[in-house]
């Protein structure tokens, strides 16, 4: 399991922050977006296998909208004005502290 940051808004892989999905989704409206999300991670690997870039695109595409409306891409979920930083170096960041007490 990957450490989340204490406010819930990422969580860190080999030291970069990923956003988290956006908590006040309901249950079966998320369960049904990541469901969307692995059927088009599916479609991007059977496009990559086939050598088809048209099907590609179209999968990387539904890739990107699935993960817009998690919450991982596209605008914030957060409403306090606190940047984005997906996909920083967390040692960059507000987190560095936090992260390095995990190691200590």
């Amino acid at each position: 399991m990957y450490p989340s940051t204490p406010d819930g808004r990422y969580f860190v892989v080999k030291g970069t922050l990923w956003r988290c999905s956006n908590p006040s989704l309901p249950d079966d409206v998320r369960q049904e977006l990541v469901n969307q999300l692995m059927a088009a991670r599916r479609e991007v690997k059977a496009a990559k296998a086939s050598g088809d870039s048209v099907a590609l695109k179209v999968a990387r595409a539904n890739v990107q909208t699935a993960k817009v409306a998690l919450g991982e891409r596209g605008p914030v979920w957060w409403d306090d004005g606190a940047p984005d930083l997906n996909r920083h170096k967390v040692g960059n960041t507000p987190y560095s502290q936090w992260h390095a007490s995990l190691t200590a």
